[in-house]
């Protein structure tokens, strides 16, 4: 079994739900955790208490690449328009939104 390392934590949950959306949509399975501990602040530390992110440590290096280039506005996946649609997305999704055909 392959254990799970937090690769983001932040007090802000929408910016860590983002996160968790941005490696779900890579193909890389992620998991929520202490999303409902906000409001032990102050009663358990404070490191305790923030939304995380994890992943299997397998995939590490691919999740804290694609984190780095989020939060610091670059992207090397070049966009791509979906087969099924026509759609542009952005190179980080492998599945167009709109109808689901895989990336080619």
């Amino acid at each position: 079994m392959r254990e799970s390392v937090r690769v983001f934590a932040h007090s802000n949950a929408l910016l860590v739900s983002h996160v968790y959306n941005l490696l779900e949509a890579a193909g890389i399975p992620a998991e929520l955790r202490n999303m409902a501990l906000g409001g032990g602040a102050g009663e358990l530390p404070l490191g305790e208490c923030e939304p995380e992110v994890w992943v299997k440590s397998h995939n590490r290096e691919r999740a804290d690449a694609l984190i780095g280039d989020a939060l610091t506005g670059r992207s090397d996946a070049a966009a791509w328009h979906c087969p099924g649609c026509g759609e542009t997305l952005e190179g980080v999704f492998e599945a167009c939104w709109k109808c689901g055909a895989g990336r080619p």
